[in-house]
């Protein structure tokens, strides 16, 4: 069967309801990933691996914001079960050598369905959102430390009337805090429902 990012299986595969499908790339020269969500259970492809999950076998998921080199806006969901791989689903895509395809919509769609799906189950599931607190706190420290490092240094040039690396320091702060902000922001550690989805880990279709 083939799969598309409309939300539905492809309607060539004749006798079978829509279902609920996903696809991506992770990397420009490895296998894309595919999922579609059944009745009772996510059917998953990578490459030549394949598999189904029963949502109630499904122990943890956790949603968080993972940007890359090639794309800032990207979301990540993470799914762990007894048994099988780690499920990862991305909301951007490979698309050449020096791009990256956001798929805001469909991803946004298909996870709001697949906590849907979940819920209804009645899986004990650990819903999980950010990123790991082991790693989350000492990062937000450092970031502190650094930021206020450089507005030291913009304090410093000014005193000196170095007004042209002032700009240069104080430039690149404003971008540190930007996307430093923005970073920890969406990945505070928490917990979720999956009646309410974190507004901030979900790409706005």
């Amino acid at each position: 069967m083939t799969w598309n990012n409309e939300g539905s299986a492809d309607p060539a595969a004749a006798g079978e309801p829509p279902e609920p499908a996903y696809a991506y790339r992770p990397s420009l020269l490895g296998a894309g990933w595919a999922f579609r969500l059944t009745a009772d259970g996510i059917a998953w492809e990578a490459g030549a691996k394949s598999g189904r999950v029963p949502y109630r076998a499904v122990r943890r998921v956790r949603m968080a914001y993972k940007p890359a080199s090639m794309q800032t806006h990207r979301f990540v969901t993470e799914i762990w079960a007894p048994g099988v791989p780690r499920l990862v689903i991305v909301s951007s895509s490979w698309k050449s050598l020096v791009e990256q395809e956001r798929l805001d919509a469909p991803y946004a769609a298909f996870v709001r369905e697949l906590h849907r799906r979940l819920r209804d189950a009645g899986a004990p599931v650990d819903y999980v959102q950010g990123r790991n607190p082991l790693s989350y706190w000492p990062g937000l420290a450092l970031f502190v430390v650094v930021g206020l490092g450089l507005a030291a240094a913009v304090a410093r040039a000014l005193q000196t009337h170095a007004l042209g690396g002032a700009v240069v320091v104080a430039g690149f702060l404003a971008l540190f805090l930007w996307q430093g902000g923005n970073f920890f922001h969406r990945n505070r550690p928490g917990r979720y429902s999956p009646q309410a989805l974190p507004a901030q880990l979900m790409p706005k279709s």
